[in-house]
């Protein structure tokens, strides 16, 4: 007897550990002992660092170190099946990827031999608590779009600081060649300048040469100290309003989502409960 074309269509329910990890990876609670277990580990760390309180203890601390090992692993593993075991599924979180990438280099051969590696492999784990923490995320994806504005801003800095660092060499090369006796050191006057820290010390030295000299340092200050931070924070700021809005747009299409999930699995509930009904009235 074939099957009918309803039959046909019926989706493949989902195994039970998958939904069950899927709902363990969205619960609260499996979220707080992860970033509790990444703040032991940011702890352990910490410590280390200091000699009277470690003395004696490795042995304790290296078992401590795989237990946290062990926590991530399984907890890689839950992720890993609640996107039902596909690879693909898997990978479409960036998070899911940096994860495994800092958990699986936890088992590079020869790891343990060098103390410098292991503490920066055990330093990475820390940076995985800004996956809980969804402010964080704004503020990453805040840098990331801030990226190509900084560096434009960047490069115009470096040009203005070398147009100014000739001007002081041409200037002040003769009258304080520790600071503008090249190029070299005159940019890195200029840029050190920046924050206005040597300024008035600058601008002493800048009228013992002229007075003329202060038009120089004033200039300076306006275009670079002011405007230049100031285009830096406009850049930051609206780069922060991109991510939220794209935050916000997110969640927006993960509540859709979410919604047409139910509905979906109400529909599949309710045509199984109709082919059960139809079998039964057929027998």
């Amino acid at each position: 007897m074939q099957s009918t074309p309803t039959e046909q269509q019926t989706p493949t329910p989902v195994p039970t550990v998958v939904a069950l990890c899927r709902r363990l990876v969205g619960n609260v609670v499996f979220e707080t002992v992860i970033v509790i277990v990444i703040v032991v580990n940011a702890t352990m760390l910490g410590l280390e660092t200091f000699d009277t309180v470690t003395a004696g203890y490795d042995h304790a601390f290296d078992i401590g170190y795989n237990v946290i090992l062990a926590v991530y692993v399984v907890e890689l593993l839950i992720r890993f099946t609640a996107a039902g075991w596909n690879v693909r599924e898997f990978v479409k979180n960036h998070w899911n990827v940096f994860d495994f990438v800092v958990i699986a280099a936890s088992f590079i051969p020869g790891l343990r031999a060098t103390a410098m590696l292991l503490r920066l492999v055990r330093l990475a784990r820390i940076v995985r608590i800004i996956r809980f923490l969804p402010d964080l995320h704004v503020v990453i994806g805040a840098i990331a779009r801030s990226v190509p504005g900084v560096a434009s801003l960047a490069a115009a800095t470096a040009l203005l600081i070398y147009i100014y660092g000739m001007l002081g060499w041409i200037i002040f090369g003769n009258h304080d060649p520790e600071h503008y006796g090249n190029i070299g050191r005159a940019m890195l006057t200029m840029y050190v300048m920046l924050t206005l820290e040597n300024l008035p010390e600058n601008v002493d030295m800048g009228l013992a040469v002229s007075p003329w000299t202060v038009l120089f340092f004033i200039s300076y200050s306006v275009i670079l100290s002011f405007l230049v931070f100031n285009l830096f924070i406009g850049i930051v700021l609206n780069s922060m309003e991109e991510a939220r809005a794209a935050d916000r747009k997110k969640h927006e299409r993960d509540d859709l989502l979410e919604r047409l999930r139910s509905a979906r699995q109400a529909l599949e509930d309710a045509e199984r409960e109709l082919q059960r009904t139809h079998r039964d009235d057929r027998k």
